[in-house]
């Protein structure tokens, strides 16, 4: 059997990688769907009073639609609306709107939703209304120290197996016979696979705290407009609208972006969800009894471990004339560079018919050619380091040598072993390979 992945969450998982692209798109399909009412209103010639009244409601139910705050169909929600709404846009002023162009039209009715979506979130504040509103401020600070935690969680399951993994194929590198016996397990596409299901659930709880972020701004914010609202209102029965317009607006936009951050929390947590049957595979592959028996007698090291084993070890510039060596008290954002082959060892994974070990960055970055590389070993290092062209080509061999094959039966699991990387977001359909 042969891990894969499902095309279809993967494209959804790329596209979810830019959330400025993805919110870009949700509210492009909120437009198109709200099109038909929109074209309702503006193409509409009423002139009798019943046709006028029917207009008027029709504006109600795009405000709401526009607004997601509640349903048009709920009788206390459209009358809370209505009141909102006839406060800035008496049904009166229906005559002066059917005079605009179409774009005149359509630019008040946006003006209008974000003042009246304005209007009752103070008033929902105050106590005095927010029928039907969901109070996605408190929802989200529940939802996403829950999703984060669940998502920590697998990541935990999934590294916890590539450390297994890994023990096994370690031995198996300096025992030929052992390494015979265990091909037909797979083991070492195996772990590429839990590495990379790792690597997609490390960029998905990326966004999750990203979320986490931009939501405790907004909160802060939330509470100043809503102030700085009761402030300029106070007890004044008669506000001019150009000191309270513009807070409604800004407080409508604000509450948009609560509205996005829930979406993108729902289908993060969503995509979790979906990708939790690929470990369930690997326990069906690789049954527990099947594991004891391959680690038996070994040491199972986590990524720490190993890199605390050599933690001294470090590169000595004065051994290398040619090659550029960074370390971390000599490079600004030594942390945010982008490392080849997602931070594992290149000369391990070159000579060992692909073994995936941690590289070590405390040892010396190696700079070559505008990309850089880390290793597991000092050792490592310096024997790349003496002609890192060998390496890469051996690599890039590697790759041609296992490249991808059909499914052999669907299930949600991924073929790659990590991208180009450590920091880059869209994983290669590829094998461990180097930027070009």
């Amino acid at each position: 059997c042969v891990f894969y992945f499902d095309y279809y969450t993967l494209r959804k998982y790329l596209f979810l990688c830019n959330r400025i692209e993805f919110l870009e798109e949700h509210h492009r399909v909120l437009e198109s769907r709200l099109g038909p009412v929109m074209r309702e209103i503006t193409d509409n010639r009423a002139c009798a009073r019943e046709e006028l009244e029917s207009l008027y409601r029709k504006i109600v139910s795009y405000v709401l639609l526009c607004s997601g705050l509640g349903s048009p169909t709920d009788i206390k929600i459209v009358r809370e609306a209505t009141a909102a709404l006839q406060s800035v846009f008496p049904q009166a002023e229906l005559g002066t709107f059917l005079t605009l162009s179409k774009k005149d039209k359509e630019r008040q009715l946006h003006e209008l939703t974000m003042i009246v979506t304005g209007i009752r979130l103070f008033n929902r504040d105050c106590g005095k209304g927010g029928e039907g509103i969901d109070d996605l401020p408190a929802i989200l600070h529940e939802a996403i120290p829950a999703t984060t935690q669940h998502i920590d969680s697998q990541i935990q399951i999934a590294q916890d197996q590539a450390y297994r993994y890994t023990a096994i194929l370690e031995k198996a590198a300096k025992n030929p016979l052992m390494s015979v016996e265990l091909q037909p397990y797979m083991l070492k596409e195996a772990l590429y696979n839990v590495r990379q299901y790792e690597v997609f659930l490390q960029i998905i709880l990326s966004d999750v705290i990203t979320c986490a972020q931009e939501v405790e701004m907004m909160t802060k914010q939330l509470g100043a407009q809503l102030e700085q609202l009761k402030m300029t209102i106070k007890s004044k029965t008669a506000v001019p609208t150009s000191q309270v317009f513009p807070i409604f607006i800004a407080l409508s936009r604000l509450w948009t972006s609560f509205q996005d951050e829930t979406v993108l929390i729902s289908v993060l947590s969503n995509l979790t969800t979906h990708l939790e049957p690929f470990l369930g595979s690997h326990d069906l592959l690789f049954p527990e009894k099947v594991m004891q028996n391959l680690l038996d007698g070994l040491t199972v090291k986590t990524d720490v471990c190993r890199v605390k084993e050599h933690l001294e070890d470090r590169v000595h510039l004065v051994d290398f004339r040619k090659q550029e060596w960074l370390f971390p008290e000599t490079t600004a954002n030594f942390d945010k560079l982008l490392i080849q082959y997602r931070g594992f060892c290149g000369y391990t994974f070159a000579t060992t018919d692909g073994l995936l070990l941690p590289g070590n960055p405390a040892i010396g970055i190696l700079k070559y050619k505008e990309k850089y590389y880390t290793f597991h070993t000092k050792d490592a290092a310096y024997l790349f380091a003496e002609n890192p062209e060998h390496y890469i080509d051996l690599i890039k061999d590697q790759q041609k040598a296992t490249p991808p094959q059909p499914p052999k039966k669907k299930m949600p699991e991924i073929n790659s072993v990590t991208g180009t990387s450590s920091t880059v977001r869209k994983p290669s359909i590829h094998i461990l390979q180097p930027r070009a």
